[in-house]
């Protein structure tokens, strides 16, 4: 199966969640087990033989693609989480998106000083979220290896905000 293939299973919803927003909805690939595997399978050889130490993934659906990378790849995993859901110590990092303001939050031991990680998260498009977890994973001591998405959305230029030169995606929309 394709990317292109796997472009065919997300739905797109128009003017959400507010009016001019194109929304890309995973949850139909995701359903499908077959491509959510191959998806996934794709996102894994890109770090297979890659030396990280642990997958970061990102609230909400980004955990859901981070929890299985991390299981096949051996490696521990991070949950990046919106503020206040984390017991425990914890650090934030604020951030703007395409329809308002935000915070994530990490605990504070998610990472040792040194440890390499991969960011991982569902959908690049502004690249306010994934640039706050690059700075949250840089507070702990942590090296930035790269970021991976699912999907892409070109025209916002979300690759700007993320302070790296190594992102990979599997799925692009150019507008």
């Amino acid at each position: 199966m394709r990317a292109e293939d796997l472009k065919k299973k997300i739905r797109e919803i128009p003017d959400f969640p507010k009016p001019g927003i194109n929304f890309y909805d995973l949850s139909t690939l995701f359903r499908d087990a077959e491509a959510f595997g191959v998806a996934v399978g794709k996102m894994v050889e890109r770090y297979r033989g890659v030396a990280v130490d642990a997958v970061a993934g990102i609230e909400a659906r980004g955990l859901i693609l981070a929890s299985a990378m991390a299981h096949q790849l051996g490696t521990g995993l991070i949950l990046v989480r919106k503020a206040g859901k984390l017991p425990g110590d914890t650090i934030g990092e604020s951030y703007s998106l395409e329809y308002g303001e935000s915070c994530l939050e990490v605990h504070k031991d998610a990472l040792e000083p040194g440890q390499r990680v991969v960011i991982i998260d569902d959908l690049l498009a502004t690249g306010g979220t994934a640039g706050a977890t690059g700075r949250l994973m840089r507070k702990l001591g942590g090296i930035v290896d790269s970021f991976a998405f699912l999907v892409e959305l070109e025209a916002l230029h979300g690759r700007r905000q993320l302070e790296s030169e190594n992102v990979f995606t599997l799925i692009k929309y150019e507008s």
